[in-house]
């Protein structure tokens, strides 16, 4: 069941399409990460401002590594490390699309720990996007059934898999500062 899952939303992704899908933290809408259509579409659902970025998801440290420029040593001891779901922002992205990457030319990356973001991310071979499944400036839906219907209507793709409620909660969210420190913007 799961591989057919993936297996047809890997084709909805590379066709440029958006989905609504299950993460580590909360549902999300999703597309190619590298591509600037796909990621206008994300924008235009959501009713949000391209100036505002999004999270990427990657599925391991090597995928990160192709599209960052420079990642600092004690990122690798904290993503080796790390239990909860953390985002990292990172300086200087490379290969993702445009309108994905923030006006001071940085990108939140996450590495999801579950089964099915790591299937899903490791056979499409690319990066793909994770917002939130709610217009901008709504609460966020923790579960299916609290996402809109505007948004379930307008997506592209509903991916149909067993909701997990391992963690129904935002990513911690670090940032790696131009001095190479880090900062945690949300615990």
């Amino acid at each position: 069941m799961v591989k057919e899952v993936i297996k047809a939303t890997i084709i909805n992704l590379k066709e440029g399409n958006t989905i609504l899908y299950p993460t580590d933290t909360v549902w999300g809408l999703g597309c190619d990460a590298t591509n600037e259509e796909a990621v206008r579409k994300i924008y235009r659902l959501k009713r949000r401002e391209e100036s505002k970025s999004l999270i990427i998801l990657v599925d391991s440290i090597e995928m990160l590594q192709k599209y960052i420029e420079y990642i600092p040593k004690q990122v690798f001891q904290i993503l080796e490390t790390v239990e909860n779901p953390t985002t990292i922002i990172y300086n200087n992205p490379k290969r993702i699309a445009n309108n994905a990457v923030a006006i001071d030319n940085t990108v939140a990356i996450r590495i999801p720990k579950n089964e099915f973001c790591q299937k899903l991310i490791k056979e499409f071979g690319k990066p793909i996007v994770s917002t939130s499944a709610n217009i901008s400036g709504e609460v966020t839906p923790k579960t299916f059934k609290e996402i809109s219907n505007e948004i379930k209507l307008n997506v592209d793709y509903v991916v149909e898999i067993e909701e997990s409620s391992e963690n129904i909660k935002p990513s911690t969210i670090l940032k790696i500062m131009t001095d190479g420190s880090i900062k945690t913007l949300r615990a």
